[in-house]
């Protein structure tokens, strides 16, 4: 007998999918008590004694990371701070509706705040060294992926939480957030009058909060611990209202942030590329490149031969080929005032004041001359070393070797074509044959006519 209601192939598929994703991603197997969990975030919440010592500790260690930019030193403030106790208190609060914890919370983590303010402004203050380095600015421009970072590391930080036994994922946490760095940076803008530094710095931590908090609400929900129930359904959506402002509010700056460093990267890329390939010339060189992605300039320092305004000009009419339309391109070339060759202009410089535009361009001709003169003069050099080295390898018995280029001046005044004279000197004397290979060999070499070669026993 056939079953009246066949269960369609499809269904049962996706039936079985589901339970196994179900299965997978449970998350009650291993689940604390509620009770057990509630203990542990109220205990975590409390900002006193050795909570309180060890906040102070780890913020005076974050500040000293900073200073002297040690990311191992920074994050081992960051495993030891007691942060995160209070901020997931706060969202464990609101996700159980727990107005208390959420005041004593707040209460604690503006403690918090202000000691870490205090602490990191008093170091910074009287630190010497003042200077800000990577890891300080790192933390100055938050973006929308400081956001994400914050709300899966809540996330994993309240599954950890709400585990019966203990895991290291709350210092992973800990570590990825990074909660103490920013405040102690919001800390080092106040010690140097920085407002930039201050509200970038502060941001960053007011996202990490918000969005540890935010997670834990989400996952609080998710796995359904016992929760109190408000005094009317209208308080409950105001609640909602509120907690929605505060995430979109938080949000929004962070992607207009993150969009301007996308296009700021994009820029620097293009026009890396730009340089790259448009800036190769024989005897024209880079010296010094300045990307602005800000004000969409681009700034290059040539030396060597002068190119041409039409030269110039096809090139900066390329820009748009590499998606830089609006892009500003600023050639310096060492004809004029404006060359960035320190050693040249600190040798010119008192001839500048008192000289036209004319004698200034005929000097850096001659400087340019004298660079060509010193290229050929050294690559003559290595050619002559690498021979040598060569010689030495084909005739072991030759220990030393000498070699110059020189004309040969005739009594009656006139010079031939450069010879080259070579000397050797070696253990014993070489024979006929060897010195004439040589010589064969040398001419190839050296790219040579004539070759003047003596043998020296030594």
């Amino acid at each position: 007998m056939t079953d009246a209601n066949p269960v369609h192939p499809r269904k049962s598929l996706i039936f079985r999918v589901r339970k196994a994703l179900h299965n997978r991603l449970n998350l009650k197997d291993d689940q604390a008590d509620p009770a057990e969990i509630d203990n542990r975030i109220r205990d975590a919440v409390v900002f006193k004694g050795t909570n309180l010592w060890v906040l102070m500790l780890a913020i005076f260690i974050a500040s000293i990371g900073l200073n002297v930019n040690s990311t191992a030193v920074i994050i081992g403030a960051m495993l030891i701070s007691p942060l995160m106790g209070p901020i997931m208190g706060i969202g464990y609060g609101a996700g159980i509706n727990d107005f208390e914890l959420i005041k004593q919370g707040m209460k604690n983590l503006g403690i918090a705040i202000l000691i870490g303010l205090l602490a990191s402004t008093v170091y910074f203050m009287v630190s010497p060294l003042s200077e800000a380095q990577s890891e300080l600015l790192s933390r100055t421009r938050p973006t929308i992926w400081d956001v994400l970072i914050a709300l899966f590391g809540g996330m994993a930080g309240i599954v950890a939480a709400s585990r019966k036994e203990k895991t290291n994922v709350i210092p992973g946490v800990a570590i990825a957030t990074a909660l103490m760095p920013p405040l102690c940076t919001a800390g080092y803008g106040i010690a140097i009058g920085s407002a930039d530094y201050f509200l970038g710095a502060f941001y960053l931590f007011f996202i990490n909060c918000v969005f540890i908090a935010f997670s834990t609400i989400l996952l609080i929900a998710y796995i359904r611990l016992p929760h109190k129930n408000f005094v009317s359904a209208e308080t409950e959506k105001n609640v909602q209202r509120t907690i929605f402002a505060v995430v979109t509010v938080t949000v929004l700056p962070s992607i207009y942030l993150a969009y301007g460093l996308v296009n700021e990267e994009l820029f620097k890329e293009k026009a890396n590329n730009f340089i790259h390939k448009e800036y190769v010339f024989e005897n024209t060189y880079v010296a010094k490149q300045s990307i602005l992605p800000k004000e969409k300039k681009i700034e290059i320092t040539l030396i060597g031969e002068n190119l041409s305004g039409r030269k110039l000009t096809s090139i900066a009419d390329k820009l748009q080929d590499y998606g830089l339309v609006k892009a500003k391109l600023v050639t310096h070339q060492s004809g004029t005032k404006e060359i960035d060759v320190a050693s040249i202009r600190t040798g010119l410089l008192k001839d500048v004041l008192g000289s036209t535009q004319q004698t200034l361009e005929e000097k850096n001709k001659q400087i340019l001359l004298l660079e060509k003169e010193l290229f050929a003069a050294t690559a003559k050099l290595t050619e002559q070393q690498q021979a040598a080295k060569e010689l030495y390898a084909q005739y072991p018995s030759i220990n030393k070797v000498a070699m110059a280029k020189t004309p040969v001046w005739e009594a009656d005044g006139t010079s031939k074509s450069n010879i080259l004279i070579v000397q050797l000197g070696s253990k014993k004397s070489l024979s006929k044959a060897d010195k004439l290979r040589i010589v064969a060999w040398l001419k190839v070499k050296m790219g040579v006519e004539q070759i003047k070669l003596s043998n020296e026993k030594i």
